[in-house]
């Protein structure tokens, strides 16, 4: 099993934004149900933007629930530097974003990770609720062959 940790910056303020709006219904209500972001972030080795990038988180988040702040999220995280470069691991689960740490499936990957099989572990280190900016720490443990 492989542990992996690393920081997931998702930019929705600015110019250059790594996140973006593609639906926005009516009528979300207080849980914003039914908007949904496409996003390309950053992965960095630390918690700052400006440390080194080894690699892209890249996919799609939707507010999935009506009753709290929970996002469907399924996303790929490519790496592009290092031991792993080149190779991806998929995730495709429910994110309860206000909870302290939030567990998600590993449901495959490419690469060195083929087959692969685990769990990410998310923690917000940051979150400006004026423009939603968030750091977010992940901590990966992946079983592969």
């Amino acid at each position: 099993m492989s542990h992996l940790h690393f920081y997931f910056h998702d930019i929705l303020s600015g110019k250059n934004p790594s996140a973006i709006k593609i639906i926005s219904p009516g009528g979300e209500g207080i849980y914003g149900f039914g908007k949904t972001f496409i996003f390309d972030d950053a992965l960095t080795i630390g918690p700052n933007a400006s440390t080194e990038v080894i690699g892209r988180a890249q996919g799609i988040y939707t507010f999935a629930s009506q009753s709290e702040l929970a996002l469907l999220m399924t996303l790929t995280f490519e790496f592009t530097q290092g031991k792993y470069n080149g190779s991806s691991i998929s995730i495709l689960g429910r994110n309860p974003f206000m909870r302290d740490v939030r567990e998600m499936p590993i449901v495959g990957g490419t690469g060195l990770f083929r087959f692969a099989r685990g769990y990410a572990l998310a923690h917000t280190l940051w979150f400006d609720i004026k423009s939603g900016d968030a750091t977010v720490e992940y901590n990966v443990f992946v079983q592969h062959y």
